[in-house]
C-alpha cells in the first residue's frame, strides 16, 4: 500500500487544458483552429503564381489603357453632363483603372517595388489622361452647369469611403478566387473614374470648389481600394519579400491612412448630416406654423451664406407677417446657429377651391422659370455689348442688379457705351443695369465765363455718368473760376474729384483724366 502511494506521488501530474492555457484557453484554442482552417481550407487552393500574373498582365501602362482610359472618361463626363447614371454605368464597363491599382496593391503585400512603379505610373499617367479628356470634352460643351451627379461627387464623406472599401474587397477577392469579371470591375469603377471625370469639370470651368472635393474623393477611393488589396493579398498568404519590420511598417502605415482618411470623412458626413436635419426641421417647422391648409411648395437652404439663408414658398389662406422672424428665432435657437429666413407667401383658398392653390404653384413654377429666362438673356446681352464672357456678368437676382465692365471697344467713346447702357436697361426695365467703361480719355469740357457752353453740357453728363460706374477717381484742370463752377456741379452729383493745380490745357477749357490708385494716395509724386 506504501509503495503504490509512493509510486503516485514521484508520478508527475498531468496539467489540465484550463491551467496551461488560462482563462482564455477557449479563445485561444478556437482562434488556432479557424487559422488552421483558414489555411488548409481556404488558402490552399489559390494559385498565388497565376493571380500574381493575371493582376501583373493588367497592371501596366499601355496604348490600349491610354485609349480605354480616356473614351470612359469622355463618356462618364458626358453623362455627368446630363444627369444620366445609365451613361455614367457605360463609362464604368470600359474603364480599365482597377488593374494598376490592384497591382499596386499587390505589389505592396509581396514587396515588389518594380511592379509597384510600374503600376503607380499606369496610375499617373491613367489619372492626367482621364482629368485632361474630360476637361476637353466640358470645354467643347455647351452645358457647363454643376448637375445633380457632379454636385454628388464634391463632398466625400464616410460613406463613399465604406464604398470604396467594400468595392476593393469583392475585387480583391474576385481576383484571387479567379472569378473576376465585368460586374466586380464596374463595382471598382463606381469609386474611381466619375470623380475624376468631375475633377476635369472643375478644371475646365475653373470650379476649384468642384476640382478639390472631386479630386479629395478620387484620392480617397484610390488609396482605400490599393491597400485593401493589400490587405487582402497579405490575408491570403501570398508569399512576401519583405522583412518583418517591413511587414510591421506597412500595417502601421495601412491602419494610419485608413485613420487620417476616416476622420475627415466622418465629419463630413456628420455635417451633411446636420444639414438634413436642419432642412427637415425648416420643413416641418414652416408648415406647422402655417397649418393644415396651408403647402410648402418649395424651400432652399444656402449654408454658404452668413447667417444662414432658408427660402420657402407657401400657399396659405392667411398671410403671416411676422413668419419669416418668428421661424427665424427658431430656428437660430434650436440649431444654435443664426439662420435668417425668407418666405414668400401666396394667398389661396381652401376647402373645395384647394385646386387653386395647385393652379397658383403651376403658375408660380412658370413665373420663376420666366424670370431665370429673363436673368439668362440679361447676362447674355451685357455680355455681348461689353465684349465679355457670360461669367464676367455680376448679378444680383436679389437687388435685381446688373454690373459688367466693358472691355475697349474699336472706335467706341463714352456715350457708346452710355448708349449701350441705356439700350439694354430698355429691355430690363426692372433692373438697375450698370455698364463699367474702361479707362479712356475723357473729353474736354467747354467754359465761357464760368458757364457751360451747348455741347459741354452733354458731355458732362457722361463724365459723371462715368465716374458713378468706376472705381477711380477723377482729376480736374482748369482756371479756378471754371473749376469752381465745375465743382458745384459735380457736388450736385456726389461725383468726388480731386483738384490739381490751376493749368489751362485751352483757355476757356476743363480737362478731366483718370487717376491712378498711386497718385490718389501720393498726389505730390
Amino acid at each position: 500500500m506504501m509503495k503504490n502511494d509512493t509510486v503516485a506521488a514521484a508520478r508527475p501530474k498531468t496539467a489540465s487544458p484550463q491551467s496551461s492555457t488560462g482563462p482564455l484557453g477557449p479563445v485561444t484554442g478556437s482562434i488556432r483552429l479557424f487559422r488552421r482552417w483558414w489555411r488548409m481550407a481556404v488558402r490552399a487552393d489559390v494559385d498565388q503564381q497565376a493571380v500574381i500574373d493575371k493582376v501583373h498582365e493588367d497592371s501596366g501602362f499601355t496604348p490600349h489603357f491610354a485609349f480605354m482610359t480616356s473614351m470612359s472618361a469622355g463618356i462618364a463626363i458626358l453623362g455627368l453632363l446630363l444627369s444620366s447614371p445609365a451613361v455614367v454605368i457605360g463609362a464604368m464597363l470600359l474603364s480599365p483603372l482597377m488593374g494598376p491599382i490592384m497591382g499596386a496593391g499587390f505589389a505592396l503585400a509581396i514587396g515588389d517595388s518594380a511592379w509597384l512603379k510600374e503600376s503607380t505610373k499606369a496610375i499617373v499617367y491613367g489619372t492626367i489622361i482621364s482629368v485632361l479628356f474630360a476637361g476637353l470634352v466640358v470645354a467643347l460643351s455647351p452645358l457647363q452647369t454643376v448637375t445633380s451627379e457632379i454636385a454628388a461627387r464634391t463632398r466625400p464623406n464616410l460613406f463613399d469611403l465604406a464604398i470604396a472599401l467594400f468595392s476593393a474587397l469583392a475585387g480583391a477577392y474576385a481576383m484571387i478566387r479567379g472569378r473576376m469579371g465585368t460586374i466586380v470591375g464596374v463595382a471598382i469603377a463606381t469609386a474611381l473614374m466619375p470623380p475624376l471625370a468631375v475633377v476635369g469639370f472643375g478644371l475646365a470651368t475653373f470650379n476649384w470648389s468642384v476640382f478639390g472635393g472631386s479630386l479629395l474623393l478620387f484620392f480617397t477611393n484610390l488609396m482605400t481600394i490599393a491597400l485593401t488589396a493589400s490587405a487582402m493579398a497579405r490575408l491570403y498568404g501570398f508569399r512576401s519579400d519583405l522583412s518583418e519590420r517591413q511587414s510591421q511598417f506597412q500595417i502601421a502605415f495601412m491602419v494610419i491612412m485608413f485613420v487620417g482618411l476616416a476622420i475627415p470623412l466622418g465629419y463630413s458626413l456628420q455635417q451633411i448630416a446636420w444639414e438634413a436635419n436642419v432642412s427637415r426641421s425648416a420643413n416641418g417647422y414652416i408648415k406647422d406654423q402655417f397649418g393644415d391648409n396651408a403647402r410648402v411648395s418649395q424651400i432652399a437652404i444656402d449654408f454658404r451664406a452668413d447667417p444662414i439663408l432658408v427660402t420657402a414658398s407657401v400657399f396659405t389662406p392667411k398671410i403671416l407677417p411676422a413668419a419669416d422672424d418668428q421661424s427665424a428665432r427658431i430656428l437660430s435657437r434650436t440649431f444654435e446657429r443664426p439662420i435668417a429666413v425668407k418666405i414668400e407667401q401666396y394667398r389661396v383658398e381652401t376647402g373645395a377651391d384647394a385646386a387653386n392653390a395647385e393652379l397658383a404653384n403651376a403658375q408660380a413654377q412658370a413665373q420663376q422659370r420666366a424670370a431665370e429666362i429673363r436673368v439668362s438673356q440679361l447676362r447674355e446681352n451685357l455680355a455681348l455689348i461689353a465684349g465679355v464672357s457670360g461669367d464676367d456678368v455680376v448679378i444680383d437676382t436679389a437687388k435685381r442688379r446688373a454690373i459688367v465692365t466693358a472691355k475697349p471697344l474699336p472706335g467706341a467713346s463714352l456715350e457708346t457705351y452710355y448708349a449701350l447702357e441705356q439700350r439694354v436697361s430698355a429691355l430690363a426695365s426692372q433692373w438697375t443695369v450698370r455698364v463699367q467703361p474702361p479707362v479712356m480719355s475723357l473729353p474736354d469740357i467747354g467754359m465761357t465765363d464760368g458757364n457751360l457752353n451747348d455741347q459741354a453740357d452733354r458731355q458732362l453728363g457722361l463724365i459723371i455718368w462715368a465716374s458713378q460706374r468706376s472705381p477711380l477717381m477723377l482729376s480736374m484742370n482748369g482756371s479756378d473760376t471754371n473749376r469752381l463752377a465745375v465743382s458745384k456741379m459735380l457736388a450736385a452729383r456726389n461725383v468726388t474729384t480731386v483738384h490739381n493745380s490751376a493749368i489751362e490745357n485751352r483757355p476757356g477749357n476743363v480737362r478731366f483724366r483718370w487717376l491712378s490708385p498711386q497718385e490718389v494716395t501720393d498726389p505730390v509724386s
